[in-house]
């Protein structure tokens, strides 16, 4: 039997930053609700997810910005290392698929 992690994320993209040979892109999905006079308010949850493929890196860095609808699916992967003595853990969101559904200056 096969076993994985995975995520999928619909959000709007954040922040992109370069770190070595990959690209970190910060995306938020909105978990918003009507407060009690009925009004919107959002409540944004962001995810970094990290883009390794070079192709898609590339793609990227060209065609991605600020507040862009996308879509970002792969695995999770735990990680630990040790800093001062002490062990730090992590989680890489490492994209397979990432999509570009929507520019920000199309909506």
């Amino acid at each position: 039997m096969k076993t994985f992690a995975e995520y999928q994320i619909f959000g709007r993209v954040g922040n992109i930053a370069p770190a070595g040979s990959t690209l970190k892109v910060s995306i938020a999905a909105d978990y918003g609700r009507k407060n009690e006079k009925g009004e919107w308010e959002g409540k944004p949850y962001w995810n970094t997810v990290t883009i390794f493929n070079e192709n898609t890196v590339r793609w990227a860095k060209v065609n991605l910005g600020p507040g862009d609808l996308v879509h970002a699916r792969g695995t999770i992967r735990e990680s630990s290392y040790e800093k001062d003595g002490e062990t730090r853990y992590g989680v890489t969101l490492a994209a397979e698929q990432f999509d570009l559904l929507c520019p920000k200056d199309r909506q």
